[in-house]
C-alpha cells in the first residue's frame, strides 16, 4: 500500500510517500519538510496568517517533490492522507483541501488524519511496535500520556491542565532573551548551568493522577529572573538548567504514575513511546528511560526528524487506517481542536492484533 501524506497543521509544510507492507512494516519512500522558522523568528513565535500563506505558496511544490523522490505519480498511489487537525485552522484547511482535490481527481481514497494519532502511531512505522503501548506525547501544543490500544483506540491517562511542555520551554526562552524556537536553546544553555541554583517547583509531584501543570513553573522562572535582574550569561545558564531539571523531574514523576495506571488497566506495556518535539531533549529522554526500565519495559523514541511534525507520520497513519478499511468523505471537516480519544475506531474484528 502506497500512501501520500500531507502535513500543514503548524509551521512545517511537509509531504511524504510511505509504503505499508503486507506484514505491517513500513518504509518511508520520501519525506520532504520545509520549515518556516525564518519567517516566524522575528515575531518570537508562530504567526497563524504567515504560516497559512506559506503553506499555500509551497505545498504544491513540496507534494510534487515528495512524489518524484519516491518514484511515484498521483495515479500510482493507493490513497492520500492529510492532517485534518488539531492545529492552526488556516494551515489545516490548506492541507486538507489539497488532499481532497487530489483524491477527487485521482479517485483515490481520502483519509483525514488526526495529527495526534499520527504522532501516536509513528513508533509502529519506525520500530514496528505492537499494541498496547504507553505514549508520552509532548510538543509545543500538547502534553499527554495515552494508552495506545490499537488504531483509533486510545485512552487518555494524563494531560496538561494548562500549558504544554514545549510551550513552557519556548516561553522560558523568550523570557530569558534566547532565540526562537526556544526549546533547543534552553537545552544548550542548560548544559553550562547549575541545575540546583534556583529552587523551582515540581508541579503536581506525587499526586495520585498522571496530569501535568506548567503555568506555576513558568511563573516561578519569571520571578526568579526578576529577583536577580539584570541577568548575565551565567544567570541565564543557571535558570535554564534549573528549569530543565524541574521539567525532567516532573516528567519522571508524572510518567511513572501514568505507567502505573497503564499496568492496572492493560498490563505491562510493550513499550514506553515518546513522541513530539520535546522527545528530542536529552534530559527528558534520560528520565523516560529510567521510568521505562523501572516499569519493566523499553523506551522507544523515533528519530528526531520523525518526532517533530512531518508528512511521513501522516502518510503512515493514513496507511494504518486504510488497512482497516477506514476512509473519509470529501466532506471531512478541518478541526482546530480534535482530542485523540475522539478518533474513529475500526470495527472490533479489524482492530484485533498488533
Amino acid at each position: 500500500m502506497i500512501v501520500l501524506g500531507i502535513e500543514t497543521t503548524c509551521d512545517e509544510t511537509s509531504a511524504s510517500v510511505v509504503e505499508r507492507h503486507t506484514d505491517g512494516r513500513g518504509t518511508i519512500l520520501s519525506n520532504v519538510v520545509l520549515s518556516q522558522i525564518a519567517e516566524h523568528t522575528p515575531y518570537g513565535g508562530v504567526v497563524p496568517e504567515i504560516a497559512a500563506r506559506a503553506h499555500v505558496e509551497q505545498l504544491d511544490r513540496i507534494t510534487r517533490q515528495a512524489l518524484s523522490q519516491a518514484g511515484h505519480m498521483f495515479l500510482s498511489i493507493d490513497g492520500v492522507a492529510a492532517a485534518a487537525g488539531p492545529g492552526l485552522i488556516g494551515g489545516v484547511i490548506v492541507g486538507l483541501t489539497t488532499a481532497k482535490a487530489i483524491a477527487l481527481v485521482t479517485k483515490k481514497p481520502l483519509v483525514a488524519v488526526n495529527h495526534l494519532e499520527a504522532h501516536a502511531l509513528t513508533a509502529r512505522l519506525t520500530h514496528n511496535v505492537a499494541f498496547p503501548y504507553c505514549l508520552f506525547l509532548a510538543s509545543g501544543g500538547h502534553t499527554q500520556i495515552v494508552a495506545v490500544r490499537g488504531v483509533g483506540d486510545y485512552e487518555r491517562i494524563g494531560t496538561t491542565l494548562d500549558d504544554a511542555i514545549g510551550e513552557a520551554f519556548d516561553k522560558t526562552a523568550k523570557l530569558l532573551g534566547l532565540p526562537y524556537p526556544g526549546g533547543p536553546h534552553v537545552e544548550q544553555m542548560a548544559r553550562r548551568g547549575d541545575p540546583h541554583r534556583f529552587d523551582l517547583p515540581r508541579p503536581l509531584a506525587r499526586r495520585d493522577n498522571a496530569d501535568f501543570s506548567l503555568s506555576g513553573l513558568k511563573t516561578a522562572v519569571r520571578l526568579a529572573a526578576e529577583s536577580i535582574a539584570p541577568l548575565d550569561k551565567i544567570d541565564v545558564a543557571d535558570l535554564c538548567a534549573s528549569f530543565q531539571q524541574a521539567i525532567a523531574d516532573t516528567v519522571f514523576d508524572r510518567v511513572r504514575m501514568g505507567l502505573a495506571f497503564f499496568r492496572v488497566s492493560h498490563g505491562t506495556p510493550t513499550a514506553l513511546v515518546a513522541a513530539g518535539g520535546v522527545a528530542a531533549n536529552f534530559a527528558i529522554r534520560r528520565v523516560l528511560d529510567f521510568a521505562a526500565v523501572e516499569a519493566g519495559t523499553r523506551l522507544i523514541v523515533p528519530p528526531p526528524e520523525l518526532c517533530t511534525d512531518n508528512g511521513a507520520m501522516i502518510a503512515w497513519a493514513g496507511a494504518e487506517r486504510l488497512a482497516l478499511g477506514l476512509t473519509d468523505g470529501l466532506d471531512a471537516a478541518p478541526r482546530a481542536r480534535w482530542p485523540l480519544d475522539e478518533t474513529t475506531k475500526p470495527p472490533a474484528a479489524a482492530a484485533v492484533g498488533g
